[in-house]
């Protein structure tokens, strides 16, 4: 036999081998392996807004609103994004009801279209001033710019629910004042409208 190859030498050297081989085998199976992240068209960077996206959408459950706001003082940043998002927040709320009532004449084929109307106009007016009171802030950041102004983004939002009993309340001091005018019709119309912002939003 050849000097410095004795038989236990090599099996232990194999058996060394075959242990390593098990241990990095063993290694690479709990490797996390990183998926890789999508590219991007050449030149185009993507832009994260703070305080939107669609956990900030208008949903079933609550209208939402987010703006921003800009200025060399951070108080008045903060105040032009609430001012901002209440106006939208408006808006929403208004196009909504709007839908509603063109849903409700059309459905009941009201001859005092015009009247009905103008008075969900009025009414509507009345209760979103009154609810925007009650408006929750659900999201606000605030930012220096290079130029050494803020910004401020916030989000905001006002529950369905508190704005359902709201117009209750009115729409029935309503029902006896406006010729022709079925409260449990037009509720029937808000809700089904309601329905349809959640159904809309679960799909997003």
């Amino acid at each position: 036999m050849k000097p410095g190859l004795h038989p236990m030498g090599i099996r232990g050297f194999a058996a060394i081998l075959l242990f390593t081989g098990i241990f990095a085998c063993r290694q690479a199976s709990n490797v996390q392996v990183t998926a890789p992240r999508p590219s991007w068209p050449d030149g185009e960077v993507e832009v994260v807004v703070p305080c939107s996206g669609p956990g900030f959408f208008t949903d079933g459950e609550a209208f939402r609103a987010n703006a921003v706001g800009e200025s060399i003082d951070l108080s008045v940043s903060k105040r032009k994004a609430m001012s901002n998002a209440r106006a939208q927040l408006a808006a929403s709320i208004q196009t909504t009801v709007r839908t509603v009532t063109e849903n409700y004449v059309n459905a009941t084929e009201q001859d005092n279209r015009e009247e009905i109307e103008e008075r969900f106009e009025s009414l509507t007016r009345e209760v979103v001033a009154q609810e925007l009171r009650g408006i929750r802030k659900i999201c606000e950041r605030y930012f220096r710019t290079p130029e050494s102004k803020y910004k401020t983004y916030v989000a905001i939002e006002l529950p369905a629910q508190e704005l359902a009993n709201a117009y209750q309340n009115r729409l029935q001091q309503m029902e006896g004042k406006t010729v022709g005018f079925d409260y449990e019709k037009f509720k029937q119309s808000f809700e089904a409208e309601m329905l349809k912002m959640k159904a809309g939003a679960g799909r997003g």
